[in-house]
């Protein structure tokens, strides 16, 4: 995947909007160059002008804006969205680090999305926004705003007005984050915050029914191929959930995560 702006960290906390609730990957394809910049007012010096189309991050006061996606379809329907308004500039992959917003278009938040997310966060001049089809669990949902995403849009609600919003949010270096996952993600730092306080808490309390199932295949001896055919799962996904559970609780191999997890009488 490619670049997309979504810059969550610190700045999301005291001005987060709720935006309402909502409910495979292939290479991303580079952004589309937008229209030609529009004209700037004639009236006014022309140092005037310039310090107004660089506070606005483009030429006429638009917002300049990099789209990448996890598929070609996804990136051309975000590209014709946004294409259609006046207040954005699309850039090219030439211009993309000039950009005053990423977005960035995928299904899911996994390693590759993950990746494109730290490298975007390296570029000070832009903020990075997320629009996703689905959150796995509130880890993948602190992951990436740990990632320097800013603000979030569920694909299913992305039309044109909900983009544009965004983007201009975003611009404006506000956060955006619907109602729900906003609680969501409240929940599990909070759960994280108790198990830290409790060295005896049970960490796998946060495990999800999805995560559960995996181990619980893993503990019955199935192999990774095995357990993407009992669950309809790719094999990667199995790879990338089981990482994850072994990762979040510090545990060596998924031998050791079956283990801890029967001692919790989680599985």
């Amino acid at each position: 995947m490619e670049q997309v702006h979504l810059m969550l960290h610190t700045d999301l906390i005291g001005t987060v909007h709720p935006s309402g609730t909502g409910t495979g990957t292939t290479r991303p394809t580079v952004p589309t160059q937008g229209r030609a910049p529009a004209h700037s007012p004639a009236n006014g010096p022309a140092h005037a002008r310039a310090a107004h189309d660089a506070a606005a991050g483009g030429p006429g006061g638009r917002v300049t804006v990099a789209v990448y996606a996890s598929d070609p379809v996804l990136h051309v329907g975000i590209v014709q969205q946004l294409r259609q308004r006046p207040e954005v500039e699309l850039v090219d992959d030439a211009d993309a680090h000039r950009a005053r917003v990423s977005l960035v278009a995928v299904d899911s938040v996994d390693d590759e999305t993950t990746a494109l997310l730290y490298r975007l966060r390296h570029n000070s001049a832009t903020r990075t926004g997320l629009v996703v089809g689905t959150f796995d669990s509130g880890d993948a949902l602190q992951r990436a705003i740990e990632c320097g995403v800013t603000a979030v849009l569920r694909r299913a609600e992305a039309d044109q007005d909900r983009l544009l919003r965004l983007v201009l949010a975003m611009a404006n270096g506000e956060g955006v984050l619907p109602g729900d996952l906003l609680a969501k993600l409240l929940d599990h730092v909070g759960s994280l915050q108790r198990s830290a306080l409790d060295p005896h808490a049970v960490s796998l309390s946060t495990l999800t029914p999805r995560e559960a199932d995996m181990l619980r295949l893993v503990s019955e001896g199935l192999d990774t191929a095995e357990i993407a055919r009992n669950t309809s799962y790719s094999e990667r996904t199995v790879k990338n959930v089981l990482h994850e559970v072994i990762t979040r609780l510090q545990l060596r191999n998924r031998s050791h995560a079956v283990g801890y997890a029967l001692r919790n009488g989680l599985i």
